[in-house]
């Protein structure tokens, strides 16, 4: 990614035009229209109203995919439809499944490529399995490797690894024409004078570099990337499926894996979690500063508030997993904290370690440091660590986490059967600086509680994230929702934020008002231009990120 305020010059490593190839020929794949393949593709986990679908495919190819894009309207690539947006829900597209272009292709040392249709749960198992890992994936890993990329996925360890963008290293696209771009990351930059010339089987189109500047913040999924002579990769990182389809990935990769601790907090006011967590970033930024094997190396924290514990314990989450929730806890803290090889402690180790920690007198260990952290913050009593060799227990307590937005899913969903059929998904998903954190949660707060709304708010306390969900009961409370997650929006982007950190716009008519908020009208007519040059006629997933005019 080039650096903020970076200039380019074109010179013989680096080019502002690249060329584009064609597709080899091939028969689309089959368009099922069944009810049954119909229904299958209709809702993404938002629960956006109105989906419906022409048909869908599910190409195994490159090529299959080109045929289809040559015939086709208007269609909507679509991955494990895990879409908090509505931007994987169809309105009368042809759906363009990558279900079944699964395939990991290669595992080299410090990359691997991967089809647009890998699950990112088989990415890690299987880079596990060659002592590596992708270190941004997102918390859900059903989510299909496509999919983080054309979102601009990040999850629990943004504090440390950053976003997807960091790790995409090439990419092959396949643009609306039926051409294929294969791009490798600074190898392609923006003339000085803000344009790509794209050599195509038809002609040279022009496609501008935006003149606004994305937020410079640890997490950003809003509309297209822009940075003066701007790497072309990045225009498609987070495009949302609206400039081409990605039929190829090379990530890079970590190696080795790293030995995690898994650590379990609860806190009995909001600001001790804050004032945890700024203890422990601290902490962490000296322990890569100095290189120090014996510091505590937090790769990220996420939260829980007082509603998703309760939510929690109602859905028998805690219980089933054997998990302390006290009645006194307001907020939840789950931390990954990484190892040395060299000094991941046995189990009767770790007690011991612990014990000496709390009795002052113990070795210089990760774990002493750590405890001692906590014990200073008075939380140690209220905490629970798993071992990096008790996968069991680390995925007990991760699937706590996982329980929070899938019960206000389902609250959404039920409200929407049985209540009004118009109930859609309420939520904002913002960034601010970590020092603006109590402040942002204040905000959400007070705007939330002003309508009398039942909320929750969960998300990655280390790096700002917020997720600030609505648990509607009827329409008018997502009607009142929505005024309120666009007055914060406006108060985020004041506290230097961003309204859209993760998730990316999709459909949601609240999203793309905070696209608008965020950049302002003029820089929504440039994304119009950037989307006009690549894809003339508007035929790949209209109505995401804007609406279709």
């Amino acid at each position: 990614m080039v650096t903020e305020g970076a200039t380019y010059n074109a010179g013989p490593m680096a080019s502002y035009r690249i060329t584009a190839r064609r597709a080899s020929d091939s028969p689309p794949p089959a368009i099922a229209r069944d009810e049954v393949a119909l229904a299958g593709v209709r809702e993404d986990a938002a629960h956006y109203p109105g989906g419906h679908a022409s048909g869908v495919a599910h190409p195994r190819s490159e090529a299959e995919v080109a045929a289809l894009l040559r015939q086709a309207a208007r269609v909507l690539p679509v991955g494990a439809q895990s879409s908090l947006t509505g931007g994987a829900t169809p309105m009368g597209d042809l759906v363009i499944a990558t279900t079944r272009m699964d395939r990991i292709l290669r595992v080299g040392e410090g990359e691997v490529v991967v089809q647009p249709g890998v699950p990112l749960s088989r990415l890690q198992e299987t880079l596990r399995r060659h002592g590596a890992w992708f270190p941004p994936a997102p918390t859900f890993d059903g989510a299909f490797s496509g999919g983080i990329v054309a979102t601009n996925a990040a999850g629990a360890a943004t504090f440390k690894y950053g976003s997807t963008r960091d790790w995409v290293k090439r990419l092959t696209v396949v643009l609306a024409n039926g051409d294929v771009l294969e791009i490798d990351r600074d190898t392609v930059r923006g003339h000085d004078n803000g344009y790509f010339d794209l050599e195509l089987t038809g002609g040279t189109v022009r496609v501008p570099v935006p003149d606004y500047r994305t937020p410079p913040v640890a997490k950003c999924s809003a509309g297209y990337f822009a940075r003066p002579c701007m790497d072309l990769i990045d225009l498609f990182i987070g495009s949302e499926g609206t400039l081409g389809i990605v039929t190829e990935i090379t990530f890079r990769t970590m190696e080795p894996d790293p030995a995690n601790l898994t650590v379990w907090m609860t806190l009995a006011t909001e600001q001790d979690a804050i004032d945890l967590v700024g203890r422990l970033r601290e902490s962490s930024r000296a322990t890569w500063r100095e290189e120090d094997r014996r510091g505590i190396d937090v790769s990220g924290v996420e939260h829980l508030d007082r509603r998703c514990l309760d939510l929690v314990r109602a859905a028998g989450a805690a219980r089933r997993h054997g998990i302390d929730v006290p009645d006194d806890a307001a907020v939840a803290l789950l931390a990954q904290v990484e190892l040395p090889a060299d000094v991941v402690p046995t189990a009767e180790d770790a007690y011991a370690q612990i014990a000496a920690a709390e009795s002052g007198n113990a070795p210089d260990r990760p774990l002493v440091r750590l405890c001692r952290l906590l014990q200073q913050a008075g939380v140690l009593d209220r905490t629970e660590i798993a071992l990096p060799h008790d996968t069991r227990r680390r995925g007990q307590l991760a699937a706590i986490r996982e329980a929070v937005p899938e019960a206000v899913n389902r609250l959404v969903g039920d409200a929407k059967r049985t209540v009004d059929t118009r109930i859609v998904k309420t939520a904002a998903d913002v960034i601010v600086p970590f020092e603006a954190m109590g402040a942002g949660l204040d905000l959400f707060r007070a705007a939330f509680e002003r309508q009398g709304l039942d909320y929750a708010i969960w998300g990655h306390l280390s790096d700002g994230n917020l997720h600030p969900n609505v648990i509607p009961h009827s329409m008018a409370d997502v009607q009142r929702g929505t005024e309120a997650i666009l007055a914060c929006g406006a108060e985020v982007i004041r506290l230097g934020g961003c309204p859209l950190a993760e998730h990316g716009v999709g459909r949601n008519p609240v999203k793309q008002a905070l696209l608008r908020r965020l950049y302002g009208d003029g820089a929504i007519e440039e994304m119009r231009r950037v989307k006009a040059a690549l894809d003339p006629t508007g035929k790949l997933a209209p109505g995401v990120l804007f609406p279709v005019r």
